[in-house]
């Protein structure tokens, strides 16, 4: 499972998060656009809102169930074609590393069909060609209703590609990924 998010998005990422299903069966790889200049708490911050492990995803490693992997600062996460997690430091995508893009284009070839991929709140188009990507390999995209978001720039960028499965409001959207977790079971993020 893939999370985009940007300005407001550690509260929307709560949300999200505290309402998946303890016993996920997949990981969730995060792009939330973070500032380089200083120390991130994101992963203290995220740990009051859900029981599953958070942690800031590390190079080379292997996504496990029930984690979520967040791209530090100044680093982009994506994903191998053997499935490991890769942290890169090439150019900002739409003025941001992490940026959502990178994340869903590589797990997009990694995972094809098996991915959800969610746009939360965020002021820019981060996210739009990612959830293109994913959808043209047979993914699932759920983009956060922007009506629900702080900032709707993300959000309705990725609706206006027309590749988008589902659009929620932000309480809504853990309930959906659930019931398609049981639906579905995919193996990959």
């Amino acid at each position: 499972m893939l999370v985009g998010s940007s300005a407001g998005g550690v509260q929307g990422l709560g949300t999200l998060l505290g309402g998946l299903d303890p016993e996920l069966p997949v990981p969730v790889l995060v792009a939330q656009h973070l500032r380089r200049s200083r120390e991130t708490r994101i992963v203290s911050v995220l740990s009051r809102s859900t029981s599953l492990t958070i942690r800031l995803a590390e190079d080379r490693e292997r996504p496990r169930a029930g984690t979520v992997y967040i791209a530090p600062p100044d680093h982009h996460l994506c994903v191998c074609p053997d499935g490991v997690l890769e942290l890169t430091d090439e150019r900002p995508v739409n003025f941001a590393r992490p940026a959502a893009d990178p994340l869903f284009e590589s797990a997009g070839r990694a995972y094809g069909g098996r991915i959800i991929a969610c746009v939360l709140t965020g002021a820019d188009s981060d996210g739009a060609r990612g959830v293109t990507a994913v959808r043209g390999r047979g993914g699932t995209v759920i983009v956060q209703d922007p009506e629900t978001a702080e900032f709707h720039g993300m959000p309705k960028a990725a609706i206006e590609t027309g590749q988008v499965d589902f659009v929620r409001g932000l309480e809504d959207i853990a309930p959906t990924i659930n019931h398609l977790l049981r639906e579905t079971r995919p193996a990959g993020p």
